[in-house]
């Protein structure tokens, strides 16, 4: 069953966090049991405090759902190693109907891969090669195993041998000639029963003679072959046959291709496409960092559709959602945000209200739908609520969030004013992170007009550690402005005690001029009775972006 992963946006709060959570339960209650709840960033100390709280454990971390290598690979791998025989080889591609055989060493690191092609060529070789065809190379002892035949005298502990395959199907003086030929010891006779040219074989020392059509060796021929030092193989098949399998002997390892292209499972399936559209090879490897073979893909398996859809939470704008979501289905939308470009395929379930909350929308789920909520989500849900309208006190609030915060009182338990006062003590960003980190940790990207910013909000009990840090957190502001090539990138400190907030802002500087705040210092102005991003700030910088 796929996933159907429930995400709020990069850099998420706690609304994020609480209403994808809620949100996931939701769904499963109602009929969808593949939804998962998930993140795209990291939790901060606050969304830790929530989380614990409630004994509900983090969403998922998915940094991208783009369609990966993993999603369509086979990850039950048939394989041989590098001592099978092509024999082998060739029984388990026929009866899986296989072109490509990944060969493994112990512990799976792919030695390369075996071909139906490479095979061929082998076996069959060109009018150019016709000596190939005659060349056997194996163990005296894979050679009977692979024939299904018996090794009558020889050692079964011998090493690979390279031989000349010759067949004793001519009158006895033409074949003493062709022996003239032919170094003796590198001779593989196959013989039916033609006593003449067993002996003459075993007189003349061949390495090894093949006796075919399960016919019995004399005793006295094979005591001459022990004393003569020739080994004897008896095979059940008859001289075509077993001339052809004397080929399919040799170790696959003679045979493999070395030189293959693998994927690693997180490659994004449009790079590994276009990468295997240009390779000779049918199939791929796909390693893990330390060369084992986790998978195998083919090129039929990147025609497979990726089956992952998202439902968004608390954004509606691409360029804040989890990387990948362009390219897997949006099959529904929660937020109560602005309305931004993102664009579907085909009409969804777009759940877009004026309140101060996501957690709100997803609360009001549970309650139009008379699904039991259960108390503790009802907590995270009243935990995202409090967080984003300051306990009601944000301008973002309405009547509807002080209705649903009250009944999410009462099924939880849980005193929404003396929550708020612990969840805003759990953890300052301006004390715990580093300037960098601190000024990204609640960001939030924007277009307008073709124009890129950035607008990042940190909510704080006074402003005692922002006066502390204030030079390095407009210089980590800046840094992250130009690393990102936006316009500008302003970040909201708010006092939640205070309800007001401060603005620091790197911009150019006819945008600087626009922005009609009281002016603290250089790139820091002052918002009173302003705290929330989405409701009062983003607007005003976007009328700002107009006058410009």
């Amino acid at each position: 069953m796929s996933e159907v992963l429930v995400m709020g946006h990069r850099n998420p709060d706690t609304d994020a966090i609480c209403s994808a959570i809620g949100y996931a339960e939701f769904k499963r209650l109602t009929g969808m049991p593949e939804a998962v709840a998930a993140r795209c960033g990291d939790t901060n100390e606050r969304i830790d405090f929530v989380l614990k709280s409630f004994g509900v454990p983090a969403p998922k971390f998915v940094s991208d759902v783009s369609p990966k290598v993993c999603d369509v690979m086979k990850r039950q791998v048939l394989s041989v190693s590098p001592a099978a025989t092509a024999a082998e080889a060739l029984g388990l591609m026929d009866e899986h109907n296989l072109r490509i055989l990944p060969v493994l060493e112990a512990g799976g690191r792919c030695r390369g891969l075996l071909s139906l092609f490479k095979l061929g060529k082998f076996l069959f070789p060109g009018t150019n090669r016709l000596f190939d065809s005659r060349r056997l190379l194996a163990p005296l002892k894979t050679l009977a195993d692979t024939l299904g035949g018996k090794l009558l005298s020889g050692s079964e502990e011998g090493p690979e041998e390279d031989l000349v395959l010759m067949i004793g199907a001519m009158s006895l003086e033409s074949f003493s000639e062709r022996l003239e030929l032919y170094t003796k010891e590198k001779l593989a006779v196959v013989v039916g029963d033609r006593w003449d040219i067993q002996n003459l074989a075993i007189r003349e020392g061949v390495r090894v003679m093949i006796v075919t059509g399960g016919l019995p060796v004399e005793p006295k021929t094979l005591d001459a072959a022990r004393n003569r030092g020739v080994s004897l193989i008896s095979s059940p098949h008859d001289t075509a046959t077993t001339a052809a399998l004397c080929r399919a002997a040799v170790s696959v390892r003679h045979v493999l291709d070395e030189d293959f292209l693998s994927f690693e499972e997180g490659t994004p399936l449009a790079d590994a496409i276009g990468r295997a559209t240009a390779s000779r090879f049918l199939a791929f490897p796909v390693l893990d960092p330390e060369g084992r073979t986790l998978g195998i893909i083919s090129k039929s398996d990147f025609l497979k559709k990726v089956d992952r859809k998202l439902i968004l939470v608390d954004h509606n704008e691409l360029s804040q959602a989890v990387e990948g979501a362009d390219q897997v289905e949006i099959i529904e939308i929660i937020d109560h945000h602005r309305i931004g470009s993102l664009m579907t395929p085909q009409p969804i379930l777009f759940r877009n209200e004026p309140v101060g909350s996501t957690c709100s929308i997803v609360a009001d789920c549970f309650f139009q739908h008379g699904i039991e909520l259960p108390p503790p989500i009802a907590g995270l849900l009243l935990a995202g609520l409090v967080s984003d309208t300051l306990n009601l006190t944000s301008p973002t609030t309405t009547p509807r969030d002080a209705q649903i915060l009250g009944r999410l009182q009462t099924i939880s338990g849980v005193n929404a004013r003396d929550f708020t006062e612990k969840l805003f003590a759990s953890g300052s960003l301006l004390t715990l992170k580093p300037a960098p980190q601190a000024v990204t940790t609640d960001c939030k990207e924007y277009e307008e007009d073709g124009v890129v910013f950035s607008v990042a909000q940190i909510e704080e009990i006074g402003f005692n550690q922002f006066w502390k840090r204030k030079s390095e957190l407009l210089e980590a502001l800046e840094g992250y402005r130009i690393s990102k090539n936006y316009f500008f990138s302003a970040l909201m400190v708010t006092d939640v005690n205070t309800q007001s907030s401060l603005l620091l802002l790197s911009s150019g500087k006819p945008f600087m001029e626009t922005i009609s705040y009281p002016k603290v210092e250089p790139g820091i102005f002052e918002l009173r009775d302003v705290v929330s991003r989405k409701k009062q700030l983003l607007p005003f910088l976007t009328h700002c972006l107009r006058q410009i």
